[in-house]
């Protein structure tokens, strides 16, 4: 597992594939670790002629915590006042360029998820020449007009969650019920995988505060809409049609704001990657990284 110093933090990744194959950052979403996108995903992502990177953000997984600045004030920012926060997603954006540049890669196939769907976005709109092409996965414009997240998911995101430290069970508990909530309701839900993927984060780092922290980059970074209007890149917004935390118009209007891009809605899909949607997200992936450059070996 390589740790390589970027932007003033140190970040863990890993990597997929020949190393001077076609590069593809791939970037998690708010509070989860790289392991999130899964090595059979990165795999077979890899097979098809690409150098897949994958990394844990700044405070998460074994990258830099930032435990240490507590959690923001979210009564303040509800309030209409803005908090003070340790880094922003443009910070976010900052690590995740400075990576490529520590891995001498000038430019990237960039796909994020969630949160870092949001991520990529910035890195597309505002470093136009490091990206080859922007994938946003199950994320949003910043559009406050957009619906709101279903009541119960966003009442677990912004509720307490058991210590892990304290009470291991509990927490594995109270991550399985919210997995649950943002699964693919079309799908059986796969409990087992699920524990396994929360109590393998566990041991690789857990970060008091980190989803607060995470969460509060996403609400000071507001509507993004005239940033996307600025992104070149070929582009490509995969939303679900099932999504409850970002439901299905949060991906309409991404993909209405950035010029030229097209939409992939899937049927069915929550907010997570079900192994049964990987095969069509990978091609999606691909047709992408081919129109914009053309993928060695494929």
């Amino acid at each position: 597992m390589p740790i390589i110093q970027a932007n003033g933090v140190e970040l863990a990744y890993d990597s997929f594939g020949e190393a001077d194959a076609t590069p593809v950052l791939l970037i998690a979403g708010l509070g989860t670790q790289r392991i999130r996108w899964t090595a059979p995903f990165c795999q077979d992502l890899a097979a098809r002629g690409l150098r897949v990177i994958r990394f844990d953000n700044r405070d998460s997984g074994q990258s830099t915590p930032f435990s240490h600045a507590g959690t923001p004030d979210f009564a303040a920012m509800m309030a209409g006042r803005k908090p003070q926060i340790p880094y922003t997603l443009e910070d976010m954006a900052a690590d995740a360029l400075g990576l490529l540049e520590a891995l001498d890669i000038e430019r990237a196939h960039v796909v994020g998820r969630s949160m870092d769907g949001m991520i990529a976005q910035i890195m597309a709109s505002r470093h136009p020449e490091r990206v080859l092409s922007l994938t946003s996965i199950m994320a949003s414009s910043g559009n406050p007009f957009l619906p709101a997240p279903e009541p119960d998911v966003m009442a677990m995101i912004m509720g307490p969650s058991p210590d892990p430290r304290v009470d291991e069970a509990g927490y594995v508990a109270h991550c399985l019920r919210f997995a649950r909530q943002i699964a693919a309701p079309c799908l059986p839900f796969d409990e087992a995988g699920q524990r396994a993927l929360i109590l393998e984060e566990l041991r690789r780092g857990w970060h008091p505060g980190a989803p607060a922290r995470q969460m509060a980059a996403i609400a000071t970074d507001g509507d993004r809409r005239e940033r996307l209007a600025e992104i070149t890149a070929p582009s490509l917004v995969i939303h679900g049609t099932a999504d409850p935390l970002f439901p299905l118009p949060h991906g309409e209007d991404t993909a209405a704001a950035i010029p030229g891009a097209r939409l992939l809605a899937i049927r069915g899909m929550g907010h997570d990657l079900a192994r049964p949607f990987h095969a069509g997200i990978i091609d999606a992936i691909v047709q992408m990284v081919r129109r914009a450059r053309p993928v060695r070996g494929s």
